[in-house]
């Protein structure tokens, strides 16, 4: 299974809206599945991703491989990082 934390607008896509609590899902990992394969899989429209996204605590891209017991960090388009 996959961790995928949700911030933002698409904590709309878990059970829990609540701002003071976590927003998790557990996405059942599958071989060759990239970060844009977990977030279609979850039903997330690619438009509402930001380029903020984190693989076990690591800034990475879309086509970066998951795998079984990795946590991901999803950030939508409104939540950008900002790095100075």
């Amino acid at each position: 299974m996959i961790e995928v934390r949700l911030y933002g607008k698409l904590r709309r896509f878990t059970d829990n809206q609540d701002p003071a609590r976590d927003s998790i899902i557990y996405i059942p990992a599958e071989t060759g599945d990239t970060i844009e394969d977990i977030i279609r899989r979850i039903g997330i429209p690619p438009e509402e991703v930001g380029s903020t996204i984190f693989l076990n605590g690591r800034y990475v891209v879309l086509n970066r491989k998951v795998k079984d017991g990795d946590r991901l960090a999803i950030f939508p388009d409104n939540m950008a990082m900002v790095i100075v």
